[in-house]
């Protein structure tokens, strides 16, 4: 059977709606069941983060009416092929992926589309592929915030001494985070306002590898730095234990993302300076409403597009803020995704 997916055209007073008419075919079983079944693969569920998402996601996809099996692949490409292979083969409507690999996972997108089922990429792109749509946060001002904020504190003589730890390299987003940290950083190191004394990137977004990177750097250049820039609250934790082992902590700034709890509670607390709030709820939302559309083979409205190296997917890009102690209680504890009880829980007076 022939399934036609329209994603719809329009333009509207502050922006362009972008999308384009997608054709599957294959043997998508939603005229068949009373309620649609969405598949979701994902990368791991190690991460509290990633945690948050699924549940956000299964409760709202219940909400509409739709159910939800998940795999998750503990950051093993081959793994989660295997798991979308799984998905595919219980026929479901729709396929969500959070792929650890987004190059690697193009091939997952193939398979399914082979079986007439549409894809959507959840958070991180996947490239090189004709993917359905995208829906994420704005990663490159995630980068730009986090530099921007490290711009605001450069001395007023001097300059800002640096440690950067990227990301995973197999993962796009690090990379769009280091794109908006560099539009910010640039034209300040040209300026002799920033040095990076050392740099690399933390393989699988792993805190024990932020910790190597950070102890390599003390090692090689000593204890004369300001800042680390972290690009997620897990390598800012493994900064955090380096610098905790030198006693360092509390003296260095260092950047994160995810408002995960214990970066909350490491900032109330005076070791990690900030984070990047995501509105977790918001993207599990409403990805999990596109998801139900795209498994009823419904419009969905995309205003952006972002290239994977293939094509322009249509995209959903959503907002994020910077948090630090100062706006802890109007931002993550206000939108409840943090309990204050639980943040503030032990923080010093």
């Amino acid at each position: 059977m022939n399934l036609r997916i329209l994603l719809v055209l329009a333009s509207c007073a502050l922006s362009i709606v972008t999308g384009l008419v997608l054709s599957r075919s294959g043997t998508a079983t939603s005229t068949a069941r009373t309620r649609p079944l969405i598949g979701l693969s994902m990368d791991t569920l190690k991460e509290e983060r990633w945690q948050s998402d699924r549940d956000l996601f299964l409760a709202k996809a219940k909400e509409l009416g739709a159910d939800v099996t998940y795999l998750s692949a503990n950051s093993i490409d081959t793994q989660q092929i295997t798991d979308v292979q799984s998905l595919i083969t219980n026929k479901v409507d729709a396929l969500v992926i959070i792929p650890h690999n987004g190059e690697a996972m193009a091939k997952g997108v193939a398979l399914a589309h082979e079986a007439g089922i549409p894809v959507l990429s959840y958070d991180r792109l996947i490239t090189g592929c004709d993917l359905d749509l995208y829906i994420t946060f704005d990663n490159v001002k995630v980068g730009e915030l986090q530099a921007k904020f490290l711009a605001d504190r450069i001395p007023a003589s001097g300059k800002l001494r640096l440690l950067r730890i990227y990301g995973a390299k197999t993962d796009n987003n690090a990379k769009l985070f280091k794109q908006g940290q560099d539009n910010i950083l640039q034209p300040l190191i040209a300026a002799g306002q920033f040095e990076v004394l050392h740099e690399d990137w933390a393989e699988d977004w792993k805190p024990e590898n932020a910790k190597k990177i950070t102890n390599a750097a003390i090692t090689k250049i000593g204890p004369n730095f300001d800042a680390i820039l972290a690009s997620n609250d897990g390598t800012a934790g493994g900064a955090i234990q380096a610098l905790t082992e030198e006693g360092l902590v509390s003296k260095i700034i260092v950047t994160g993302q995810d408002a995960d709890l214990a970066a909350c509670q490491r900032i109330v607390n005076g070791t990690q300076t900030m984070t990047i709030y995501k509105p977790i709820t918001q993207l599990a939302t409403e990805a999990a409403v596109a998801a139900v559309k795209l498994a009823q083979r419904k419009p969905i409205i995309a205003k952006a597009e972002i290239d994977n190296g293939k094509q322009p997917v249509p995209s959903i890009l959503l907002d994020v803020v910077a948090v630090t102690k100062d706006n802890m209680r109007e931002t993550v504890v206000k939108d409840g995704f943090r309990k204050e009880a639980d943040v503030y829980q032990g923080a010093k007076p």
